[in-house]
């Protein structure tokens, strides 16, 4: 072979050899894109259980329970079981969001889909890098507190979250405006009103985001049950690296609230309520935060004809450490609820205060 003929062969090995790189490659590449592109199952959720105790003779028929929602039980109790199927096909998808135990079922109603069962249920669609459209039934944008308790740095809720809605049914747009700015415009059943609605009415609701702050509002009728007019503002500051500052402020008006009386009548007039919750919370270490929730929250109420009738306010103040063990996290936690008259003492005389302890261990995947 001469020295043009082993030039060829070899120049002809070397163009071989890298056309079968490429085609290896190429095909390589197709199903990594292939494998992005295809739709995705994901599951996850939480499993909570708690122990608490209402520094209270319970025999004596005293106060233990300091009205808001959840955590509420004495003793060994369980939470709520939580498994979320998540959908992803990149353009479009699909939230499934089940839950059970008494926590499940506080926040989804007897008379809701599926008591205790149901708790979000929504399909959405990205039509494009900034707008997102989502219709269904998802948790409410207000309030700065949510449902599931590894949210939540706090076990027990506050007053202004049991009061506002949990979840709403309807259509919701959310819009990235920038980096920093957002808006969220929804058209919804009136407030809890998570199946269907059968008087037609219809519930407004929007929220516009700023530098990790958050104003939203909220409107209804105020008829059939219904929540009325709600602003509230959600946000928080990082103070340093260990130490954040969390606020939650709101007011609420319903000028046709209906009133119940003895003779089973109802008379027209006003309600609502309005208070402000501050959440200064400072992490220990990578695996220890201790935080405090300080709030007050009064109520209003008024009667055509009669004025003000029942109008209260309460102040709370709950002391809650976090330790997280991988995926586990033990929240001990005090609890001193201040209401003029609110609680009945061990002795059964009123009483202007309850003082509880509880222990949680919520575990999430």
């Amino acid at each position: 072979m001469n020295m043009i003929t082993k030039t060829n062969f070899v120049k002809n090995i070397f163009i071989a050899a890298f056309m079968l790189f490429a085609t290896v490659n190429s095909f390589a590449q197709d199903e990594e894109v292939a494998e992005e592109s295809k739709p995705k199952l994901s599951f996850s959720g939480s499993v909570d259980g708690y122990y608490r105790t209402a520094f209270v003779d319970a025999e004596s028929g005293a106060s233990q329970d300091p009205g808001t929602a959840f955590a509420n039980q004495t003793g060994f109790a369980l939470g709520m079981g939580n498994l979320i199927a998540s959908y992803d096909g990149g353009k479009v998808g699909a939230v499934l969001d089940l839950v059970v135990g008494p926590r499940g079922a506080g926040a989804t109603f007897s008379n809701d889909i599926v008591d205790g069962i149901v708790n979000q249920a929504y399909v959405y669609w990205n039509v494009s890098e900034g707008t997102t459209l989502t219709m269904g039934r998802f948790n409410t944008f207000l309030g700065y507190e949510v449902i599931a308790p590894q949210a939540n740095f706090n076990y027990s809720t506050s007053y202004l979250f049991s009061n506002g809605p949990f979840s709403h049914m309807g259509l919701k747009a959310d819009f990235t405006l920038s980096d920093d700015w957002s808006l969220m415009v929804g058209v919804m059943n009136p407030w809890d009103t998570n199946d269907v609605t059968s008087t037609g009415e219809i519930s407004l609701g929007a929220q516009l985001g700023f530098y990790g702050q958050y104003l939203n509002f909220y409107y209804d009728s105020g008829k059939n049950g219904g929540l009325g007019t709600e602003i509230d503002y959600t946000g928080g500051f990082d103070l340093s690296d260990s130490f954040f500052f969390g606020i939650n402020a709101a007011y609420n008006t319903n000028s046709n609230a209906l009133f119940e009386q003895e003779d089973g009548s109802f008379l027209e007039g006003t309600s609502g309520f309005y208070g402000v919750a501050l959440y200064p919370q400072i992490a220990t270490s990578d695996s220890f935060s201790i935080g405090l929730r300080g709030e007050y929250f009064a109520t209003t109420a008024d009667i055509d004809g009669l004025g003000d009738i029942d109008d209260v306010s309460v102040t709370a103040f709950t002391l809650t450490g976090s330790y997280s063990v991988d995926n586990l996290i033990l929240k001990p936690e005090i609890r001193l609820d201040n209401l003029t008259d609110g609680f009945v003492d061990s002795d059964g005389a009123a009483s202007d205060s309850l003082s509880s302890f509880a222990l949680a261990a919520i575990y999430s995947f």
